[in-house]
């Protein structure tokens, strides 16, 4: 299998990042202030180097709005569109399959830019629509354009449906979206209890079934509650880099404040074991300026 035996001399290429861009409280901190809305996809572009494209679950971007996109996203950088609710969270898949051609075609501007586009499938879309996923996976451009899948129905984590699972990711350099939210679930307390779009609790799943890798890692508030799971995702991250992979990985957290300090923290521990990483760009920027500076 593909995920168990890739090797060459060529090291991956890391990006990290978090869900949005487009987040207000990041202005005074993560963004300078005075960052309005239109200059936020710039300002986050300076310091990471991949986002999750949220807000195309939500709607699909207009023609005007992926070509301002295109412009602001520099060479380097990776965005990784969510495929629109209309599509993920109807039912079957393969009736969308009109809708899944127009929404790539959309996002044509960003084709050097796109990382992956991934499909989040509801709990609901269970094992009993096996069918239905490989014909819609088989129909994917994967010649083009990398796709990223993320279930979250419980029986697509068990026995033979998993084994089947990953090796028909493999064959089709389909990407496996690891999502791992140990870190929030594993205390007494509830850093969710607040959040509008809670994750659930499931297995961590780590096969790297195609030569990009894809992981969405929800932290706790608490920085230190998340430095043993950073610890070990920077070591299965450094060997899929040696194996010659790239990896996509995302930071959230349920007070999305603090995502950016927990992609900052996974970026300085990976470095420290693979040092020739290409480096995050917000470190090389000059600190924000304090009040003296202004005098």
């Amino acid at each position: 299998m593909e995920g168990s035996s890739r090797s060459t001399d060529a090291l991956g290429e890391l990006y990290v990042g978090c869900a949005v861009w487009a987040y207000a409280d990041w202005v005074g901190g993560f963004y300078s202030r005075g960052t309005k809305s239109a200059e936020m996809l710039d300002e986050y572009t300076k310091r990471l180097r991949a986002v999750e494209g949220n807000t195309t679950f939500y709607a699909v971007p207009s023609a005007e709005t992926v070509e301002r996109w295109a412009r602001v996203m520099p060479e380097g950088f990776r965005f990784c569109p969510k495929l629109p609710r209309e599509i993920t969270h109807q039912g079957a898949l393969m009736p969308e399959l009109d809708g899944t051609r127009e929404f790539l075609e959309r996002l044509e501007p960003l084709t050097t830019r796109l990382g992956l586009v991934f499909a989040q499938l509801p709990d609901t879309y269970g094992p009993d629509m096996g069918r239905d996923l490989l014909e819609f996976l088989a129909a994917w451009p994967s010649d083009r354009i990398g796709l990223g899948l993320e279930l979250r129905h419980r029986g697509w984590f068990e026995g033979q449906i998993r084994s089947k699972l990953t090796r028909a990711l493999a064959t089709g350099n389909i990407t496996n979206v690891i999502l791992d939210t140990t870190a929030i679930f594993e205390g007494p307390d509830n850093p969710q209890v607040h959040s509008r779009n809670k994750k659930p609790n499931l297995p961590v799943r780590d096969e790297a079934t195609s030569r990009v890798c894809m992981v969405r890692y929800i932290g706790h508030p608490t920085l230190e509650r998340n430095l043993p799971h950073l610890a070990r995702w920077s070591d299965r991250v450094a060997g899929w880099l040696r194996e010659g992979r790239d990896v996509l990985f995302f930071c959230h957290c349920p007070i999305e404040e603090r995502s950016p300090e927990l992609a900052r923290n996974f970026q300085a521990k990976l470095e420290k074991l693979v040092p020739e990483v290409t480096p995050m760009p917000w470190n090389s920027m000059p600190p924000p300026a304090t009040q003296l500076d202004l005098f």
